[in-house]
């Protein structure tokens, strides 16, 4: 191709930087290229560091250990490449003006397969030289050569990183919380692709979902680039799976153990295959399969409605849970890889996760709301009965339920893209892909109710809160309590369908200039990219009633641990028992149509981006400065869904005969634009001494949930209306972060860091729950002392709405380092350690104010999920066969919801796991290892401070796992 037509099909930015290149570019110069592996030519070095001292020019290896320096004056130089952890190497080459110069480094020395290649040292050697190569605040974990990576989701293998604490689901980590902001705030990309979240309310992606055992690298970006998509605040997750020229040569690894939960008492089957083969030297392809069917047991208790009478300290609602969950999780990934010429690199990534969730639980709840209660110090008794006053009536409901769910959630993207370096150096890459996520129920029966009403029966149950975690129930008085064929069906509760899609189409391409000069290199880039995301939630709910059917119809037995749960239902029983007897049981159509109803909405989001960009690379400073503008157009449709009680006023003024269900489809268009401009600086006055400074300005936009325009509203036949509201008028997140760091980088693999980090956050959004308030005197809410929000008068409602401002800042202190220099045997020691602490506060309304929209009375609080103090640490020793390695990971308390005041709010008490693996090369090829999770058998704990004291939200015990198995490579 011409100059004249490569300049005619470019934007405008890259044409007036061509014709600068004219006038930079040495009239006889050349290009150096070449790769950099390990020793034992096993493994690509990615992010090894080659430059040419004279000239003051440096680049970064691809991940295939491929680098170019380009432009390169005719002369005699030094090159060295220099990676982390490994001896420097230099050469020197002879540039000459009729053609380029290749030249290749091997690193590691006799040591390059303990060091570069195989086990806990290559993981953090390998890590560490891409962190220390990065341009901006990145934290990276990267798997050996073989496969091996440190935890079962890559979830769980984040929380080995600064700052980042991991939110568990049932004793497994979920969710991630980086610098502990709320896992909203970050965003997850697979391969370069978003990925959509599964689930109907949130944007967060549950990391649980995507099996380490495909995962080639997990890169977190803590500051952004003008290239990146700017939707994020705590960082943005780069997953990468397995590419075929990461590798020398062709590899294949199967794994193959065995689980076994404490709990549970059973053993259950984990594998997986990952393989890359170059079928020529410019084609490969490559991929992996991981299978993990996990069966566990959850004991749970869970209290509510927490009052205070004259120093008593109660709940109203106290629930005793029995979880029996049975998880299986399976993914997969395929890559082709494919190098035309010496200018174009091509590529097709594909990754599929299905993850099923089986669960069983069986209910105990007692509800306190109409009872007696008498009671001094951590000790509250409930009665059915006054006995002083024999004429006043109180009530007992004691109900037992199983839910047996089945949830699928699957994700799936392909991306296909490309690069392509011309000789007049352009650099153009381009990318399109395609992803899809999905949370899907049809079937499940969710729950299976039982109710007895004890009023007057002489029901008297006391409730131990001496330990606020676990507060215990002792009942007396009535023996039929026991009497399974006393609790007669409530309601069947069926999901026919809970369906949750989220898909996005996106486009980008990039183009950027290189400019030589004296000391360093220019490069000038600039790039447009489209993202055209649909979000729907589509619910449809039955209820059933059938007189006659009881829960001895259907018992079971108890696998509770904590206290006597008797009588409860058998896992299937109720289940089958329905659908056995499905027409006898009468539908209810009022309950079906509102649960069908409420929750359904449809968001279409368009974001259009365009940034330019400078990029400045010397051999000590790389600076990264530019703007990026995102365009965001959403369309949002929900529904108001009204519940008039019989004998309820209807919109109409008119009075409800019976219970009524009003549904009225909703429609919101949004429109926006944020410029956003960022910084990034490294600076390496001395090899091994980086600086960092970083600066950015990003947005987050609401929850899919929280901007629905979905009203669920219900009057009760005392004209009170309630109810959950969605706000489609939220603005997005706006941040503008700092980062300021320092690192050093030990002559062995090991390195030391501190970071300051300052984010000043606006328009955070929270949940707050409004009330009514008396203030005419009269104890009773009149009509002119209602709230009002998008024209509807309330009593009671929970709505998110934007907060002013909040501040976040904090420190992360690191640590690496492996002790090889120490005396045999102790020189197979490696340590691993990070700090983060974090300071956040913000203002959020008070309930109780004349209208929504007027912000009155506010009151501070951390941000939700962010915890003070987070510490990971590892202690490992590998030598020889030998591999042995202890984790532990502490966060402490955070705020998790806000209660209707500061003694309700709810937060999640501080956690501490111990983690342990041993593995054994029996041979070059094969490995034995054993793993335990979960050794310190840590408990969740979430709590609210009535009375000045801790007092149970939710508490919830899982047991240990122990894992064994055996990897072969090949």
């Amino acid at each position: 191709m011409s100059h004249t037509r490569l300049l005619a099909s470019a934007s405008p930015l890259p044409v007036a930087l061509a014709a600068i290149a004219f006038v930079a570019t040495p009239a006889l110069a050349g290009d150096v290229t070449g790769v950099v592996i390990d020793e034992t030519d096993t493994i690509a070095l990615q992010s090894a560091v080659v430059r040419i001292p004279e000239l003051g020019r440096q680049v970064v290896t691809e991940r295939d250990g491929s680098f170019r320096i380009t432009d390169v004056p005719a002369g005699t130089y030094t090159i060295e490449a220099r990676f982390v952890g490994v001896p420097t190497e230099s050469q020197t080459i002879e540039v000459t003006d009729d053609g380029s110069v290749t030249v290749n480094f091997m690193l590691g020395g006799e040591n390059a397969a303990g060091i570069l290649v195989y086990g806990q040292r290559a993981n953090q050697s390998n890590a560490l030289a891409r962190e220390y190569a990065s341009a901006t605040v990145t934290d990276v974990l990267t798997r050996d050569a073989i496969g091996q990576f440190p935890d079962q989701n890559v979830a769980e293998s984040l929380r080995r990183l600064p700052g980042i604490n991991v939110l568990n689901d049932q004793g497994e980590g979920r969710f991630v919380a980086v610098r502990g902001l709320d896992p909203n705030l970050n965003a997850t990309s697979v391969n370069g692709v978003r990925v959509p979240s599964p689930e109907g309310d949130i944007r967060a992606v549950a990391l649980d979902v995507v099996s380490s055992d495909i995962i080639e690298s997990i890169e977190v970006h803590k500051s952004l680039t003008p290239d990146m998509d700017a939707d994020t605040i705590g960082a943005s997750i780069e997953i990468n799976t397995v590419s075929a020229f990461d590798r020398r040569g062709n590899f294949l690894t199967v794994s193959a153990e065995g689980s076994y939960n404490e709990y549970a008492e059973e053993l259950n089957p984990k594998g997986s295959v990952n393989f890359a083969y170059a079928l020529t030297p410019d084609f490969g392809i490559s991929g992996g399969v991981s299978f993990y069917n996990r069966f566990f047991e959850t004991d749970n208790i869970e209290a509510d409605d927490w009052e205070e009478d004259n120093g008593l300290v109660y709940a109203e609602e106290v629930q005793y849970r029995d979880y029996d969950v049975e998880r299986e999780r399976i993914s997969a990934s395929l890559g082709l890889d494919l190098r035309v010429g010496d200018t174009t690199e091509l590529y097709a990534r594909g990754l599929f996760s299905r993850f099923d969730d089986q669960e069983y639980r069986r209910r105990l709840t007692f509800d306190f709301g109409d009872a007696f209660v008498t009671g001094s110090g951590t000790s509250a008794t409930y009665a059915d009965f006054d006995a002083s006053d024999p004429g006043e009536e109180y009530e007992i409901t004691v109900e037992r339920d199983i839910k047996d769910r089945f949830e699928r959630q699957e994700t799936y993207s392909l991306a296909v893209g490309g690069e392509t370096q011309t000789d007049n150096g352009w650099t153009i890459e381009y990318m399109a892909s395609y992803a899809e996520s999905s949370e899907r129920e049809n079937g499940s029966i969710d729950p299976t109710e039982f109710r007895r009403k004890f009023e007057g029966d002489g029901l008297v149950t006391t409730i131990d809160y001496s330990n606020p975690r676990v507060p215990l129930h002792a009942v007396s008085g009535v023996n039929d309590f026991f009497d399974a064929a006393t609790y007669e069906l409530k309601d069947v509760e069926v999901t026919d369908l809970s369906d949750a899609q989220d898909t996005e189409i996106s486009a980008r391409i990039d183009v950027a200039r290189e400019l030589v000069m004296s000391g360093g290199a220019l490069t000038l880039q600039t790039g447009v990219r489209g993202r055209w995301r649909e979000k729907t939630y589509d619910a449809n709910i039955s209820f059933y009633e059938l007189d006659g059917y009881t829960l001895a119809d259907v018992l079971g037995s108890p696998t509770y641990r904590i206290t006597d749960l008797s009588p409860v239902a058998s896992y299937r029983g109720a289940s089958d028992y329905f659908r056995a007897n499905f027409g006898s049981f009468e539908f209810q159509p009022v309950d079906s149509a509102f649960d069908s109803a409420v929750s359904d909405y449809e968001i279409e989001e368009d974001i259009l981006a365009a940034y330019a960009l400078a990029r400045w690379d010397s051999d000590t400073l790389t600076v990264i400065g530019g703007v990026r503008y995102e365009h965001t157009q959403t369309d949002i449709m929900g529904n108001y869904t009204l519940l008039v009680e019989e004998d309820g006023t209807l919109p109409d003024g008119s009075t409800a005969t019976d219970d009524t269900v009003i549904v009225s489809p909703t429609f919101t268009p949004r429109n926006y634009g944020y410029w956003l401009p960022s910084l990034n600086i490294r600076y390496e006055p001395v090899d091994d001494l980086v600086f960092r400074a970083a600066g950015y300005r990003s947005i987050v936009r609401p929850g899919f949930s929280q901007v629905a325009p979905r009203f669920a509203a219900e009057v009760n036949d005392d004209d009170e209306l309630e109810g959950e509201f969605g706000n489609p008028s939220l603005d997005p997140y706006e941040a503008w972060n700092m980062d300021l760091g320092v690192e050093y980088y030990f002559s062995g693999s090991g390195a030391l860091s501190a970071g300051f980090f300052y984010k000043d956050v606006s328009n955070y959004v929270v949940d707050v729950e409004f009330n009514a308030e008396d203030l005419n005197g009269n104890d009773e809410i009149d009509p002119d002392e209602l709230l009002v929000y998008n024209g509807i008068a309330f009593n009671e409602a929970v709505i998110p709405l934007n907060g002013d401002s909040a501040e976040v800042w904090g420190v992360e202190l690191g640590f690496a380092m492996q002790w090889d220099m120490l005396p045999e045997p102790f020189d197979g020691l490696l340590t691993q350690a990070n700090y983060t602490y974090t300071d956040s506060s913000g203002s959020v309304p008070v309930g109780g104010v004349d209208t929504i929209g007027t912000i009155g009375a506010t009151r501070t609080i951390p941000l939700p999920a962010t915890s003070e103090h987070t510490f990971n640490a590892v202690l490992g020793y590998e030598k020889g066969p030998i591999s042995l390695r202890l984790a532990g990971t502490y966060r402490d308390d955070y705020l998790d919801e806000l209660g209707g005041s500061p003694e309700e709010d709810r937060y999640v008490d501080s956690h501490f796991q111990l983690d342990a693996s041993a593995r054994y090369r029996i041979t070059e090829n094969v490995q034995v290892f054993v793993e335990a999770v979960n050794l310190t058998d840590a408990e969740y704990f979430a709590y609210n401070t009535v009375g000045s004291r801790q007092n149970n939200y939710q508490y919830e015990v899982y047991g240990r796992t122990f894992k064994g198995g055996v990897r072969v490579s090949f």
